[in-house]
């Protein structure tokens, strides 16, 4: 009695009216969409201009396209050109069948005829893709499912998958059990492979970053990981082969030593690039404009240096304060907003008139005490300093607009008694 399975879609079309929409083909945009994405974050963090992966993509997706397609068709001819098959199929690209070695050759001479119009590195390039590349794969491995295929032998596992035999994307009744599924449970290839990607751009994501790999190289290691697991995962499969539990089941694909065309494919890819990854030494590499146009190549302590690291290369500005020298000298080494603004002359005339310091013009501070306000102290202007005593408010003493001193004792006299002025000698 089985306790778990994975289950297969039935359905891997739907009509949108006249228009078919089919799975396959909407998780090969979604991958190539993710690809595109983190390459475009990787590439701007190497001063590569702002959507230069939308240019790359515009060459890169068809010839990959058409490579794929054709590695599928070199590797599996009986599905086109055997008895049974039909030459026109070939066309039929939603129905599965994207080889990614053809894929990835295809795409890399659409990517490199687009470097060469960009004036951007190949090697740059192709390194700034070695992480969104399995995640796309890891994505596109989801329409093999909704195609019920990319499975291996039969297997007892409680992930095991349950399999359909599809015709124009519908599941049909299988000609011997008359069921939908196909009898057993099989080893589910596509999702092995799909979370081998995922670790593999989780791998060079961070080794690339941490061994500083440039030149190509990280290209080189995603190469290496995902081919080490496509070997053991080739092995497992026995989709368009005889092994296939259907009574018209014949081997689709090349066998050389009794192994799947792909397997031996997967070992010679691995050791060229091992070879190169072993071969080409090199630190990360970054792009700075260059002064007749185009990139030039710098190391990143140069990149950092120039201060364009996240900044728009060829036109962008500097990180830092963006504002005139002439309004802040200390902005363009410290980039901090100054404490206190500096005076200028010619902006505020009434600088020295108005009672403010005028050693703020020169110190840029606070004067340390105010000069005294003419209208509070005559003698201000003449001494500059300050009065010893402040002058009385003519509400509290009338004498005081008079003498500016202040009163030495109130006048009383008795009632009835006369005032008399007093004596020069006392008395």
């Amino acid at each position: 009695m089985t306790v778990a399975l994975i289950p297969s879609p039935t359905t891997a079309v739907w009509h949108l009216g006249p228009v078919p929409i089919r799975a396959y083909a909407l998780f090969i945009v979604a991958g190539i969409v993710v690809a595109c994405v983190v390459a475009e974050a990787r590439m701007r963090a190497r001063g590569a201009p702002r959507l230069a992966v939308l240019d790359l993509a515009v060459w890169a997706v068809p010839f990959g396209i058409v490579g794929a397609r054709l590695y599928h068709v070199i590797t599996s001819p009986d599905r086109f050109f055997g008895e049974n098959g039909s030459p026109v199929e070939i066309f039929y690209v939603w129905n599965g069948g994207l080889g990614i070695w053809g894929g990835i050759a295809g795409g890399a001479v659409g990517v490199w005829l687009a470097c060469r119009q960009l004036g951007i590195p190949f090697r740059l390039v192709a390194d700034a893709a070695a992480v969104g590349i399995p995640l796309a794969q890891a994505v596109g491995r989801l329409g093999n499912w909704f195609n019920n295929e990319l499975y291996g032998t039969a297997t007892t596992l409680p992930w095991g998958l349950q399999v359909h035999q599809m015709q124009d994307g519908q599941a049909v009744p299988n000609a011997i059990t008359g069921e939908l599924a196909l009898p057993g449970l099989y080893h589910p290839t596509f999702l092995y492979e799909a979370l081998w990607c995922v670790g593999v751009a989780i791998l060079v994501w961070r080794l690339g970053e941490r061994l500083d790999l440039g030149r190509g190289r990280q290209f080189a290691l995603y190469v290496m990981a995902y081919t080490a697991g496509r070997v053991w995962i080739e092995m497992l499969r026995i989709d368009d082969t005889a092994e296939m539990p259907t009574p018209e089941a014949t081997d689709a694909v090349i066998t050389v030593l009794g192994q799947r065309i792909n397997v031996w494919v997967s070992v010679l890819v691995f050791l060229a690039a091992l070879a190169y990854f072993v071969w080409v030494r090199g630190p990360r590499e970054f792009l700075l404009p260059a002064e007749g146009g185009g990139f030039r190549v710098v190391t990143e302590p140069e990149f950092r240096a120039a201060g364009l690291a996240g900044a728009e290369p060829g036109g962008g500005e500097p990180l830092g304060d963006d504002r005139p020298p002439g309004e802040d000298p200390t902005a363009l080494v410290t980039g901090e907003e100054p404490t206190a603004p500096v005076a200028d002359p010619a902006e505020d005339p009434t600088a020295l008139v108005t009672g403010e310091d005028p050693t703020a013009l020169v110190t840029g501070e606070e004067p340390t005490a105010p000069v005294a306000d003419p209208a509070e102290d005559p003698t201000a202007l003449v001494t500059g300093e300050e009065p010893t005593a402040p002058v009385a408010d003519p509400a509290e003493d009338p004498t005081a607009p008079v003498t500016g001193e202040e009163p030495t004792a109130p006048v009383t006299r008795e009632p009835g008694a006369r005032a008399r002025p007093d004596r020069a000698d006392g008395t």
